[in-house]
């Protein structure tokens, strides 16, 4: 291979890099976590939470300061990097980067052929092309799984009512008066295992974990890190807070807003050493931008578009004691 071949096929393959990177960044997650599964919650660390109907299924834990048990469980993985990351996207985009370098450097492949900027630009718009297919499939799916209204209040969406394991707790429509206050029946907790034991909670248990998802993205959005640590464990504080830093060290900040719980629906609410844990099934929309700090200028997100997250987040306290954050992961 000549030089002058070799060196073009070098800078182009450092051409289709970055716009592989473009592309992933696009798709990277923002808000509190970055779409990642990190935290602790006890002896049910490294075990899925049991499914409700918000959240059938969940993603095991990816990053925890409590040590995995021997039995069986996949090993660690640190949340962040997109590439890092299960599912669909990753091993798409993984495999887009990986045949066209190949393919570009050794002349073979699904990518050969790139000795024109006609090449070029028909690789371009390959990969543009399944960017939005993607994207119109990723919403297509989003739009199944929201529930539709025939009309009348909104219900609650806590669903704070249900007595029976597994069932969601339905309650009072939203906007109407105080659900769950004081006089409110207990709830037992379901799906919770053999490890530690089932308790109950009150409606106003409920209250809180609506209102701590929107202070902490709130706060999140602010880059309000006392906040986060008070309102979070100290593990996921330091989480929260290493995220923030790299995004101060990026000029970048993260910009959260019109925080809305949709629908949600309790997973398992068990003690154990002292300790009483609550994972909770949790949909809601937000608003979800990245801007450069020094200009303004939006980096991804839409201010004006509102995206729809499903996650389990898990809270815990010393008995009597506040509910703070310790664990996220995606539903």
């Amino acid at each position: 291979m000549r030089p002058r071949s070799l060196s073009l096929r070098l800078a182009l393959g450092a051409l289709l890099l970055a716009a592989g990177v473009t592309v992933a960044a696009d798709f990277a997650e923002a808000r509190v976590g970055r779409g990642g599964s990190f935290g602790s919650r006890g002896t049910r660390t490294w075990s899925t939470p049991a499914p409700t109907p918000t959240a059938p299924t969940a993603q095991s834990m990816q990053r925890s300061a409590t040590p995995q048990s021997q039995m069986g469980q996949t090993a660690a993985r640190a949340p962040g990097g997109f590439f890092n990351r299960g599912g669909f996207m990753g091993g798409l985009m993984g495999g887009l980067l990986g045949a066209g370098l190949f393919g570009l450097l050794f002349g073979s492949g699904f990518f050969s052929g790139l000795g024109s900027l006609a090449g070029i630009l028909g690789l371009l718009l390959q990969i543009a092309l399944v960017v939005i297919v993607v994207r119109l499939v990723m919403g297509w799916m989003r739009s199944r799984n929201q529930p539709s209204y025939a009309g009348g209040a909104r219900p609650d969406p806590m669903q704070r009512e249900a007595l029976n394991g597994g069932a969601p707790m339905g309650g009072a429509p939203m906007g109407g008066a105080p659900m769950g206050g004081a006089g409110a029946a207990p709830r037992a907790g379901f799906g919770t295992g053999p490890r530690g034991r089932p308790i109950q909670l009150q409606g106003s248990d409920f209250d809180t974990f609506e209102r701590r998802l929107e202070e902490i993205q709130t706060a999140y959005g602010r880059a309000d890190r006392d906040t986060l640590l008070r309102l979070a464990t100290p593990e996921m504080g330091g989480y929260l807070r290493e995220e923030l830093d790299q995004l101060e060290r990026d000029g970048l900040e993260n910009r959260l807003g019109d925080v809305k719980l949709l629908q949600g629906d309790l997973s398992e609410a068990w003690a154990e050493d002292g300790s009483e844990y609550a994972t909770v099934a949790m949909r809601y929309e937000l608003t979800d931008v990245i801007v450069e700090k020094a200009t303004g200028r939006i980096v991804q997100g839409d201010p004006s578009r509102k995206e729809q997250v499903v996650e389990f987040w898990t809270f815990v306290r010393s008995p009597g004691g506040e509910w703070l954050l310790s664990a996220i992961q995606q539903g």
